[in-house]
Order: structure tokens, then sequence, then C-alpha cells
């Protein structure tokens, strides 16, 4: 008896204390997708499937554009998306969406009208060009509300609000008003938008594309792509809105894409998607991509400044998505591969990835990580949260065909405990609905 009596209470403590080790496992486990930000935003074009890219058909239709912003509060695991119609299109780089510094208010352009309702089997060419912005109050970011749609010239590409929130810059397509206007500078009080002003650039040949800008973290200063050109340009914005080239124009890698500033503004980074005429079907043999680095030099006057590309590495194939992490040491793109090609053509890739890649923000030099492949369609856009840990990305659409919309996943660097050379991007299990065809994303941190 006295041997059981010490042995029973013993086992209860060890029962106890095995209880007590699970639950604070399982604490850790959903503690695991600390993402860290106010809310998500992205907006999602209902108006065609992927394929439609390779055979213009634009498929069934899913609902109506939307513009979706996801709370980031709480359980991660209970997360969901309020959404608003806002017309928007995949057409072009995904760009079709910026935030006022404080999160207030969201910038929607949009670059094609939603497809007509009349034809029974419509195709790519149906589609009208767009000439809308809109403006949407983000103040309870659970009642998204729609305060201005204005009209705007035709078939705008990409939008960036400037870094004190008065600027809006807007680009068009060398189809659209691009041939005549290629930029538009609009300002901006307390969510209305101004009269704009569309300035000359200096050297710009108006038959090709402004596919991209960014604005410099502090200063007015543009980081412009030229997609046919293969070149970066930058341009200061002076208080009258005049547009002054600074330096040198920068030859980089084919087809660049998106363009986006490093937190401390030294350098930009670029994606190359390695399209073009001389590739099969324009872009669906393409092969890998690239990311580049660019120094921006303005330290000097205009006749001796100097800017320069410094590093670049491989990508997967067709990395329309870029992103650079907030504090300047990881970058990563979203590479479609061929996942959006019709199933039976048979150089479908079943999946797309992602390229994780280190950066050194005061060198420029870029160190690749590696390619991450998943089950999913043309992922389009990713953002870092605040931790620069978790990346949020956005899927077009889902090869299950009875999974309907698209969704906003989460994901994270991972590095091994016991090897820190092992780093990798993992797919988490946490995932937000979203309409279908989710394109363009931004966070308000």
């Amino acid at each position: 008896m006295t041997s059981k009596s010490f042995i029973f209470p013993y086992f209860l403590i060890v029962i106890a204390s095995f209880s007590s080790y699970s639950l604070a496992q399982q604490r850790d486990l959903t503690g695991s997708m600390n993402f860290d930000g106010r809310y998500i935003v992205s907006t999602s074009d209902a108006d065609m499937i992927g394929s439609a890219y390779v055979n213009g058909k634009l498929g069934p239709e899913e609902g109506t554009d939307t513009l979706s912003v996801i709370p980031l509060a709480g359980d991660p695991r209970d997360w969901s998306a309020v959404e608003i119609i806002a017309s928007n299109s995949v057409a072009g780089p995904p760009a079709v969406l910026d935030l006022s510094p404080d999160g207030r208010y969201a910038f929607v352009i949009e670059t094609f009208k939603q497809r007509p309702e009349n034809i029974v089997s419509p195709t790519f060419r149906d589609l009208k060009v767009g000439d809308r912005l809109q403006v949407f109050d983000l103040i309870d970011p659970n009642k998204p509300v729609l305060t201005s749609d204005l009209v705007i010239p035709t078939r705008p590409l990409a939008i960036r609000m400037n870094s004190d929130g008065s600027l809006l810059a807007i680009t068009f397509h060398k189809s659209g008003a691009g041939s005549k206007t290629p930029l538009g500078l609009f300002p901006v009080k307390d969510g209305v938008i101004g009269t704009a002003v569309y300035p000359e650039i200096a050297e710009w040949d108006n038959t090709t594309e402004m596919i991209d800008i960014d604005w410099h973290p502090e200063k007015n200063i543009l980081a412009i792509l030229n997609r046919d050109a293969s070149n970066l340009r930058f341009v200061s914005v002076t208080a009258s809105l005049a547009a002054e080239v600074l330096g040198n124009i920068v030859g980089i890698e084919k087809e660049p894409f998106r363009v986006e500033f490093t937190p401390d503004g030294r350098h930009v980074v670029v994606n190359g998607l390695y399209w073009g005429k001389d590739i099969q079907g324009h872009w669906t043999e393409a092969p890998r991509g690239s990311v580049l680095t660019v120094r921006m030099n303005a330290n000097s006057n205009n006749q001796k400044t100097r800017h320069a590309m410094i590093s670049t590495i491989k990508t997967g194939v067709s990395p329309e998505g870029l992103a650079v992490s907030p504090d300047g040491k990881w970058v990563v793109t979203t590479n479609l591969e061929r996942s959006y090609l019709p199933y039976n053509d048979k150089r479908i890739t079943w999946f797309s990835s992602l390229t994780l890649a280190r950066l050194d923000e005061k060198t420029g030099q870029l160190i690749k990580i590696g390619d991450f492949a998943y089950d999913g369609i043309l992922p389009e856009a990713a953002v870092f949260d605040n931790s620069s840990n978790f990346i949020a990305v956005a899927t077009y659409d889902h090869f299950d065909d009875r999974k309907k919309g698209g969704s906003i996943d989460f994901w994270r660097i991972d590095t091994d405990p016991l090897d820190a050379s092992r780093t990798h991007l993992v797919k988490t299990e946490y995932s937000v609905d979203v309409a279908r065809g989710p394109h363009s994303m931004v966070i308000a941190r």
C-alpha cells in the first residue's frame, strides 16, 4: 500500500505535466503565424480565368470585380474578407491599387471595364478599356465605403502614392492615353482628388510602355520602368509638378514589370519577365525570369548623377509579383510558371512558385535562397508583414474547380535552428478566401 500510494500521485503529476506541455505546444503552434499588420487590401478581377491570356476565352464569370479588405486582428484562423465592388483588371501589372500612408484611403484604377453581360461566350477582345479612378474610405476596415468615382484618361496601368500622401502618380498604356500622356500626377488632400497634371518627360518615346513606377520612401522622386526598351529612369517631381529626369537611363534585363524602392531609398528592385516577340506566344514559353537591383545616386547634380545596375539572380518563370521586406533583408517574387495555361495544354505546370532572395540593403547585392513551388494558379502579388518574417500571397485561382474564388495565402520564412544555412519559404495552413482573381495587393502597416 505504501508503495502504491507513492506511485499513484507521481503518475498523476507526470500526466498533468504532459497535458500542460501539450497545451503549451498547441498555443505555440497557433502563434507560428504571427502575421503583423493592420489589414490587407486586394483587388479581384471576376471577368476572366487565367487561361484567357492564352486562348482569349474569358470563361465563366464569378460575381463582380471587388476590393477585398482583410482585418488582421485576432486569431488568424478566424480572418475573413470584407468585399465591395471595385472595377479593375488583371490585364496589366499587379499595380492597380495603393493606400494612403495612414491606410485611411484605398485608390483603385480601372485598366479594363467589366465584361459585357449580353455576350454568350465573351473573349478578351470584348473588354473595353477603362477610364476610372475610385477612392474608398477604410476608416473602418470592416465597412469600406466608396467616396469618389472619377473619369481619368484611358487604360491606366499603375498607381502609386508618394510618402506624404499628397500626390498620386498614374501611368497609362501606350494603346490608351499613354500615347500622348504616359504619366499623370494627381494632388490629393483628405482623400479628395485634385486637378491632374500631365508632365512631359525628357527623352520619353511614346511608342513604349511605362509599365510601373514607385516613389522614393522620403523624396518626391519616381523610379520609372520602360517595359519595351528594358530600361529604368529616375525623375524628380518639382513643387510645380514638373518632371526632371535625374542622371542616366539604366539599361536593365528583358521585359521589366515591377519596381520597388528599398526601405532606405538607396536602391530599387526590379523583376524581369523575359517575355518578348522572340518568345513562342510572347510569354507562354518564356524562360526563367530575374530579379535585379539598381543603385540610385541622387547626391550629385543632374549632369554627373550616375545610376547603375548592381546585382541579378534567376527566379522561376514569369515573376510578375515583387515585394521587398520592411527590414530591407528579403526580396520575394511570385512566379506564374505556366499555371495559367488551359488544362489540356501539354506545356502547363501544375504549380506556381515563389523565389526568395536575401538582400544586402547597403550594397544592393542579392543572394538567392531558392524557388518554392505550390499548388495554385497565377499568383500575381505578395506583401511582407511588419516583422518581415511572413508573406501574404495573392492566388488568382485554384486547380480544383470545385473550390470557388481566389485566396490570400500566408507563408513564413523558416530557418533550421540547428543549421542556419537551411532557410526556406513555408506555405502555412492559413488562408483567406476572396473573390476570384486577386492580383494587386497592399498592406496597411
